[in-house]
């Protein structure tokens, strides 16, 4: 069997990571841009990446060569309010110009409002931590809603909060760099107050999208999870993954820890303790679709902080050092669609791979292609059994900038060479081609 027949095969980027110009047209500076020094591998950073800001109707072109049916791309906060109250004209004409070549390419936007690019002037008055950002970021999504809606339809407010208040107010990997012991009573206090905010602003951004979209709007969230996978297909083995999944700690990996407050209007205690009057209620927006970003099972994720099993010896992994755990997709998708009743959409899925121009003048990379069968073949397994998907973004459609590991994890299906900004679709950007023009019936 096939995919269903409105399946949005796709593939998906981030601003910072691709667009560059981070100084240009008003843009004003990211945590990103200013905070970065000493934290990137090799000293890279986002100041360039792939020039995606001047090249991005040469990189339509290669996606409608692909047969993208949805580019998932983000918004730049700081390049459309550059300031606090002030809106940038010529950022918001920037996506309005990349919209506008998708649909001319036959291709759907799916716009993520918020890829980590946090504005330094939402920072310095406290950042995720403050009060004040849920409605600043309300305001912010006003005026790109107001901008954008009358051609875009899917709409993501935030990806992956685990990782951004994760790795960027705990553990210090990602900006803004900060750090707090895990395990202690401070971390789970920082963690419910974090959460508040985010959660305060994406319903907030929810209610602004729907009251003022142009178009009727479909509302997700693109997250990332922990997921375990059952040891065997029985009763006994698949509950016991589910419930390692969807944990009771107040752990920022947790789905459940997100999701909960939003889907079900349940809230942990640590983060109960710190909502007041009426805002679970006012958090509790139930979503349209549940966008999910996944590249591993955590079974065989030997991570240092001692959380993950122990991994066996010699399972393949990426150029990340994740384990290549083929069955994801289909038990995420299958936890997530029981759990929360609503469509899952694969919003990240990918590989780094060690992808150089080979004397061919091609970057052949079978190890990426292999991988993407595997994953897809999981996802095919739970569309067949009755789960809701609505679609499959690949991560990502060219190599960039990745975040704290700067320029040396390649994860496109288009190989950029940093030094010319030349672009090279590799073996798998033909491959998925075909397999998009055959709705993944031959996986």
């Amino acid at each position: 069997m096939s995919f269903p027949e409105n399946f949005l095969w796709g593939a998906a980027s981030a601003a910072y990571q691709v667009e560059g110009a981070y100084n240009e047209d008003g843009k004003g500076l990211s945590i990103w841009d200013a905070l970065s020094e000493g934290h990137i591998a090799h000293g890279d950073n986002g100041n360039v990446s792939c020039d995606h800001y001047h090249r991005f109707r040469e990189d339509i072109a290669l996606m409608k060569k692909i047969g993208l049916k949805a580019y998932r791309f983000s918004v730049s906060w700081p390049r459309v309010m550059p300031e606090r109250g002030v809106i940038n004209e010529k950022g918001l004409a920037f996506y309005r110009d990349l919209v506008n070549e998708l649909l001319d390419a036959g291709i759907k936007p799916l716009c993520t409002l918020y890829h980590w690019d946090l504005p330094m002037w939402a920072y310095e008055y406290g950042g995720w931590y403050a009060d004040a950002i849920s409605n600043d970021f309300a305001d912010y999504t006003a005026i790109v809603t107001d901008a954008l809606s009358d051609k875009v339809e899917w709409w993501m407010p935030f990806n992956e909060p685990t990782s951004f208040i994760g790795a960027g107010y705990l553990s210090a990997e990602h900006a803004p760099f900060e750090s707090v012991a895990t395990g202690t009573g401070e971390a789970a206090e920082k963690l419910s107050v974090l959460t508040r905010n985010v959660l305060l602003a994406h319903a907030k951004a929810s209610e602004v999208i729907r009251s003022r979209a142009a178009l009727h709007p479909k509302i997700g969230i693109a997250t990332d999870c922990t997921l375990y996978l059952p040891g065997s297909e029985s009763d006994r083995d698949i509950e016991a993954a589910r419930l390692k999944t969807f944990a009771s700690e107040a752990e920022v990996h947790y789905l459940n820890w997100w999701l909960d407050p939003v889907m079900k209007g349940v809230a942990h205690p640590a983060l109960a303790s710190v909502l007041n009057d009426g805002e679970l209620e006012m958090i509790h927006k139930p979503l349209d679709f549940i966008g999910w970003n996944c590249y591993l099972a955590n079974n065989y994720n030997d991570g240092p902080n001692g959380r993950m099993m122990t991994p066996w010896q010699g399972i393949p992994r990426t150029n990340m050092g994740w384990p290549i755990t083929k069955d994801a997709l289909y038990w995420g998708v299958k936890f997530i669609y029981e759990r929360y009743n609503v469509p899952v959409m694969m919003t990240e899925n990918g590989m780094a791979n060690v992808d150089f121009v080979m004397d061919d003048g091609h970057v052949h990379d079978p190890q990426r292609i292999q991988y993407m069968t595997w994953y897809l073949r999981g996802l095919k397994r739970a569309a067949d059994e009755g789960c809701p998907v609505l679609g499959y973004m690949a991560w990502s459609i060219l190599d960039n900038f990745e975040w704290a590991l700067g320029y040396e994890k390649r994860f496109g299906l288009i190989y950029v060479d940093y030094l010319t900004q030349q672009r090279i679709p590799k073996d798998s950007a033909y491959w998925y081609a075909e397999v998009i023009k055959e709705n993944g019936e031959n996986l």
